[in-house]
């Protein structure tokens, strides 16, 4: 028997965002954002879900903070609905909105639990998007505007923020892919929406430092690791294309100024160029204080011509896989971190996201959710390899809290370590949680 042990010093957490836990979305002043359009428009969303009501954390709060209270977490990291605060995405602030998330944000203080802020979990303010969205170099103003004031008024009370989750997912999932809102499927439109989330994210870093906000800034992109299924170049050139997409696109314009030229030449033999503007660049790399990394998969890759768009094929090799389909890869886990710091220095990381899917229901009442737990134990002890080899973790938070709206999946797909009956809002700590909680209470677990 081995145990992994963690510094006294690391922080533990879970984390959740707006538009998947709060439901409530005609009360308080709300404004509609993206994806209560998208969940609405038929065939988007499994079954037709939608977040009107989720996990009705905006009336259940305080219940919800004492079950992290209980779990024993010390960071809890959520996202403001930009709707809630500027239902209008500009103009005048709503101040119902401000008034919901100073009572959560002082509900975590009086149980111990520091808020970790995302400004950006993907519900843009419907008008904007009527307006061109991110395609708009006038939202990244609005979007600045928006941060400012979430700075002004909370600022002392909540001091770690970050600016974007996930901003592939906000770019090519969502503009190329067509899985998520507002659902297009063009690589001109998405490359021209990750840079324009780009330059938003340096202007509120630097917004950040001019107002003299207390705390700390970074941002958290999903990152996912393609390991070469052979030692051959064209093996190991697709995957680093693949990687790329994910990790230097939008890690390189961050910590480098630049994008990585092989990738540009790439998006130009496809038609396709950044939109950069004089001065982009240098509004783009500002030092940041920490970032986010959100992990859930990787896989095995090769090169198969005309293969998406990268000329890469995942290959299946026999992975275990989690609900949802995706494959359990913790030495991915290991690999990427390991990566991120040899390529850009040891800078600060929280993982900000990590969990898996597994839609174990209640019996006898109890959720016995064992694929979770083993899922926790393969990752946690990749987190431990990366910290050994000299990754600068500062903290771990779970995703997910609680069950909740899973995009496009709807309520198929099941993350938390707390159930959640859609039907009756009862949650139920899964034996995940209980696993969890003792880990946090001793910083150590046995292998």
């Amino acid at each position: 028997m081995a145990f992994i042990q963690f510094p006294k010093e690391m922080k533990w957490g879970a984390a959740t965002a707006s538009y998947q836990i709060e439901g409530a979305v005609n009360e308080g002043g709300r404004g509609l954002s993206i994806w209560d359009t998208f969940s609405k428009t038929p065939g988007k969303v499994y079954n037709g879900d939608n977040g009107d009501v989720a996990c009705d954390s905006y009336h259940r709060y305080e219940e919800d903070v004492e079950i992290m209270q209980d779990l024993g977490i010390n960071m809890y990291r959520f996202s403001v609905a930009w709707p809630r605060i500027f239902p209008n995405g500009i103009g005048e602030v709503n101040q119902e909105g401000l008034d919901y998330y100073h009572r959560l944000v002082d509900c975590l203080l009086e149980a111990g639990i520091e808020p970790l802020c995302t400004l950006y979990h993907w519900d843009l303010p419907q008008v904007l998007q009527e307006q061109g969205g991110w395609d708009n170099r006038e939202t990244i103003e609005a979007f600045v505007h928006y941060a400012k004031t979430m700075f002004n008024e909370f600022d002392g009370k909540i001091t770690k923020w970050i600016t974007f989750n996930e901003p592939w997912c906000v770019s090519y999932l969502s503009n190329f892919l067509g899985a998520h809102a507002p659902g297009y499927t063009d690589l001109q439109l998405a490359t021209n929406v990750a840079h324009h989330l780009h330059v938003a994210h340096g202007k509120t870093v630097i917004a950040f430092r001019e107002l003299g906000t207390q705390g700390e800034i970074g941002y958290a992109p999903n990152v996912e690791w393609n390991e070469p299924y052979s030692a051959k170049q064209e093996d190991k050139d697709a995957c680093a294309r693949a990687n790329a997409f994910f990790i230097e696109w939008f890690f390189d314009p961050i910590f480098k100024g630049s994008y990585p030229a092989f990738l540009v030449d790439w998006f130009k033999g496809k038609g396709v160029t950044v939109p950069i503007q004089e001065g982009d660049m240098d509004i783009i790399h500002q030092p940041i204080d920490f970032v986010g990394i959100n992990y859930y998969t990787g896989s095995v890759g090769r090169y198969k011509k005309d293969e998406g768009l990268f000329d890469h094929e995942r290959v299946d090799t026999g992975y275990q896989k989690t609900d949802i389909g995706w494959n359990v890869y913790p030495e991915g886990f290991y690999n990427v971190l390991r990566y991120l710091t040899e390529r850009y220095g040891a800078f600060p990381i929280y993982i900000t996201e990590n969990g898996s899917c597994y839609n174990d229901d209640v019996e006898h009442g109890k959720v016995n959710d064992q694929g979770r737990i083993d899922y926790l134990k393969q990752h946690l002890t990749s987190l431990h390899r990366a910290m050994q080899s000299g990754v600068n973790i500062k903290g771990y938070l779970t995703w997910s809290l609680l069950d909740n709206f899973e995009w496009a999946e709807g309520y198929k797909m099941r993350f938390g370590i707390v159930h959640v009956n859609y039907r009756t809002l009862e949650r139920t700590k899964k034996e995940s949680y209980y696993w969890y909680q003792h880990m946090i209470e001793n910083n150590f677990f046995e292998v």
